[in-house]
């Protein structure tokens, strides 16, 4: 079963790419869904069924195509006892190669992160990955409303963002006025502007908070008593009454959500953001320390990982670098360096023109190109420690990247460092 931690999301989320970029010639792409209680022999025979009518298919490529396709899928299904506890996704076909001269059979296989319902076999141009997108699909919604008589706010919190924010003016008049009005007449329609201003913002936020059905909450906040009167009110519809959460802000406005969403981290511990944020204090908090535990740059979160001193490795989902390896043919050295992805193309070629620092042959040759946000992880994971994914969809995301680089850590002990 795939953890719903950041790195087996990350991965997952990367796999669908690469799934989704596959094209085949006309519907010769096989997509299985094996729900968890569904008998691997049940589905082994289904598609012999399926390959038998795929005999009737005119076209010979095609027909070829479809049945190499299924037969590639009988093979892996095979190497499986049972579908497991989330079921199985399998994902067969001949893809075109060298410009479509040629193809080759591609079979992928994946435990999804949630359990799968439903049976489904379905032959396209493309592999069906919907439905697993729709797994990843983030299910901790809340609202926020950040009001006061002047201004309000609207917003959704989901996964690793704060979205859709609106801002609404009141035009109500403050509480002194001018003029031969009268006093009562005065507060009248200052009332009646106020409570106009209150249906206004709460026919906003019924609107975009009922698109989300799975909404857990709502953060009702803002400086003063406002709140609380249009909490009281029968503004909001039915079914996010009983959902509030009110916090107090010393803002209103754009200021307010981001106040609001801080002070509400309880509230919101289902959402991403939230513990992306929390580990990025603690971070801050180990690098403004003299004795402080944190790390950062490149070379010395490496350093610190191969001498098995991380305890927690923080990367940013965005670092757009690439670790790049070479190799000379003549003597066997090896080297890597690290690049921004965008200055690879040009980069390589220049490494590669060089002469070898041990023998002094222009025999350089590249070996391979890795992500170095998938290095990271992959020298993580040898040594144990924990990786955390930070998105710079939020303030402190972005911040991270654009001061420490995208890569950092907390040490276990502070040793040499």
């Amino acid at each position: 079963m795939l953890r719903r931690d950041s790195v087996s999301l990350y991965q997952f989320k990367r796999l669908l790419q690469t799934i989704e970029r596959l094209e085949g010639r006309g519907t010769e792409l096989v997509s299985l869904y094996i729900p968890p209680e569904k008998s691997i022999s049940d589905v082994i025979n289904y598609l012999r069924q399926e390959y038998a009518t795929a005999s009737n298919i005119k076209s010979k490529q095609t027909r070829k195509n479809v049945q190499d396709a299924i037969e590639s899928a009988i093979q892996r299904l095979k190497l499986f006892d049972k579908p497991g506890p989330t079921g199985l996704v399998i994902f067969s076909g001949a893809i075109p190669q060298n410009s479509g001269q040629t193809s080759k059979i591609e079979v992928h296989h994946i435990f999804p992160p949630e359990p799968i319902t439903t049976f489904l076999y379905r032959c396209d141009s493309k592999f069906l990955i919907d439905p697993l997108k729709d797994l990843l699909r983030e299910k901790a919604v809340y609202g926020v409303i950040v009001i006061d008589n002047e201004e309000a706010a609207v917003a959704v919190v989901k996964g690793r963002s704060i979205s859709q924010l609106k801002t609404y003016t009141s035009g109500v008049p403050g509480k002194h006025h001018a003029g031969g009005q009268s006093a009562r007449r005065f507060e009248r329609l200052r009332e009646m502007t106020l409570n106009d201003f209150y249906k206004r913002v709460a026919e906003k936020a019924n609107e975009l908070f009922l698109q989300y059905p799975e909404i857990k909450g709502v953060i009702l906040a803002g400086p003063g008593p406002t709140k609380e009167v249009f909490a009281q009110g029968d503004y909001l519809h039915y079914t996010l009454r009983d959902k509030i959460h009110i916090v107090d802000t010393s803002y209103s406005g754009e200021s307010g959500v981001r106040e609001a969403v801080a002070k509400s981290a309880d509230f919101l511990k289902e959402v991403r953001m939230i513990e992306e944020q929390k580990l990025i204090q603690r971070f801050m908090s180990e690098a403004t320390r003299p004795d402080g535990l944190a790390v950062y740059g490149e070379k010395q979160v490496f350093d610190a990982l191969q001498k098995n001193m991380v305890e927690l490795l923080l990367v940013s989902e965005e670092l757009d670098r690439v670790e790049v390896k070479i190799r000379c043919q003549n003597c066997g050295y090896e080297t890597s360096f690290r690049v921004d992805a965008a200055e690879l193309q040009s980069e390589l070629p220049k490494r590669l023109a060089e002469k070898c620092p041990s023998c002094q042959n222009q025999s350089l040759t590249h070996v391979e190109s890795k992500l170095l946000i998938d290095r990271l992880i992959e020298e993580a994971d040898r040594l144990g420690a924990r990786v955390e994914l930070i998105s710079s969809e939020h303030e402190e995301g972005e911040m991270f990247k654009k001061a420490f680089n995208g890569v950092a850590g907390i040490l276990r002990h502070r040793g040499g460092y």
